[in-house]
């Protein structure tokens, strides 16, 4: 039986781990890291890794804003997003994450830039 994404990155607990990194990650991060000042980087992981978890095809349920409405009015560039999904890739590389997996998280980050990109 395959296993799903969720159980692959390691369920809640490596999803929280690799969340945790990435958003500390982007609030060093040159290009996106003024976007994170002031901003409250706990709520940010916790929403993240529920978002992140319930994506990857686990029990939780996340019941945030959507993409769309959480970046509206951002005016995010392409550019940025790299830099996020970037900042993603680090993360699992420095959880030990493979490279199936990464491969398939960095296509579902991509399938999703519709709903953040400035409209």
């Amino acid at each position: 039986m395959t296993s799903t994404l969720y159980e692959r990155l390691g369920n809640a607990e490596g999803i929280t781990a690799i969340v945790d990194n990435a958003v500390d990650r982007h609030a060093v991060n040159p290009l996106i890291g003024p976007r994170f000042s002031g901003r409250d980087l706990p709520r940010a992981k916790r929403m993240g890794a529920l978002f992140f978890c319930m994506g990857a095809g686990g029990p939780q349920t996340y019941d945030g804003r959507d993409l769309r409405t959480a970046h509206a009015g951002m005016n995010i560039s392409e550019q940025e997003l790299v830099a996020a999904i970037d900042d993603f890739v680090a993360a699992m590389q420095a959880q030990g994450v493979g490279t199936t997996e990464v491969n398939e998280v960095v296509a579902i980050l991509y399938s999703l830039k519709s709903e953040v990109l400035r409209v």
